[in-house]
């Protein structure tokens, strides 16, 4: 489950982090190599979920969504400096109660 988690992180972070470095390039005018960083991280990001040992693809990506809001609303807070509020916490914890759920429901 940890494994899970980590690979879940890390391509939150990748996509997150991939996309704005993008959004710095053509939103903020910062140089090319934003852009191209930024690219370079997103293709990674579309390898990481790969690694989960999940079966289904739908499954994977529909929970890895939850996950992405999570990070997110971090993302703007630490990064963006934008105070998540409460409905951003509501919203992130029925997420990730869903993606619990999705993940680790018991299947026959």
């Amino acid at each position: 489950m940890l494994l899970a988690i980590a690979i879940f992180l890390l391509a939150g972070l990748a996509e997150i982090g991939g996309g704005y470095l993008v959004w710095q390039w053509l939103r903020e005018s910062r140089p090319w190599t934003f852009g191209l960083a930024g690219s370079l991280i997103l293709v990674l990001y579309g390898i990481i979920p790969t690694w989960q040992s999940f079966p289904s693809f739908g499954r994977v990506y529909a929970a890895y969504g939850g996950v992405f809001i999570i990070l997110a609303v971090l993302w703007g807070w630490l990064v963006d400096k934008k105070s998540p509020d409460f409905y951003d916490w509501l919203g992130a914890g029925i997420c990730i109660i869903g993606v619990s759920v999705m993940l680790w429901a018991p299947r026959a």
